[in-house]
């Protein structure tokens, strides 16, 4: 199986129209200190493991994602917000050609990324809000010592698992149908999907 750097020159040497962009902008990161790594399937440069932007080839453009970008001072007014509405910190920078690229302009992003990672500013998303127990899951664990120690040893997102499958039902009958179902399985310490698939 390729190693880490084996699939790294595979990105940058792969033919595509974006070849040549791609490899200015691998060359301008090696200008930073940063470390050249990869992480879902795209080339990342971190500082101390920390995420600071990644190179992105995709059919009609190519790029710079900046993880942290919403703190950027993007003087020359290019940034995108990856996905508007629900992205908070990455931005994008695109380019349709290697011609478009203005080498000391980019190296000026990628240099405020690093200072402002070392300054920590860093985008912190806020804690999801608390489980809300439906009512009827409520009374069952009220009831039962045992399956109340049961539900609270779960990890959050197995307890919100549960939550949420009862609270999707639309009549009572099936919501106290769905909560006679996963009592058994709350018991057992299973993880709701997990067991779900299986079953």
């Amino acid at each position: 199986m390729p190693g880490k750097s084996e699939k790294l020159e595979a990105f940058y040497s792969k033919e595509h129209p974006y070849k040549e962009g791609i490899g200015i902008l691998r060359e301008l990161a090696f200008q930073t200190e940063l470390e050249e790594t990869l992480k879902w399937g795209a080339p990342v440069y971190t500082l101390n493991k920390k995420n600071i932007f990644g190179i992105i080839a995709f059919k009609s453009y190519f790029g710079l994602w900046f993880f942290n970008g919403c703190f950027l001072t993007d003087p020359e007014k290019v940034l995108e917000n990856a996905q508007e509405g629900k992205t908070k910190a990455m931005r994008h920078w695109k380019f349709q050609s290697a011609q478009e690229i203005p080498p000391q302009q980019v190296l000026v992003y990628m240099k405020e990324a690093i200072k402002n990672q070392k300054q920590g500013k860093e985008w912190i998303p806020e804690r999801t809000k608390k489980t809300v127990i439906p009512v009827g899951l409520k009374a069952a664990l009220k009831k039962d010592p045992t399956l109340l120690a049961s539900f609270r040893s779960l990890a959050p997102y197995k307890q919100r698992e549960y939550c949420e499958y009862i609270d999707t039902a639309k009549q009572d009958k099936t919501k106290q149908a769905r909560l006679q179902k996963i009592l058994p399985m709350i018991l057992e310490g299973y993880s709701f999907n997990d067991k779900y698939r299986n079953s």
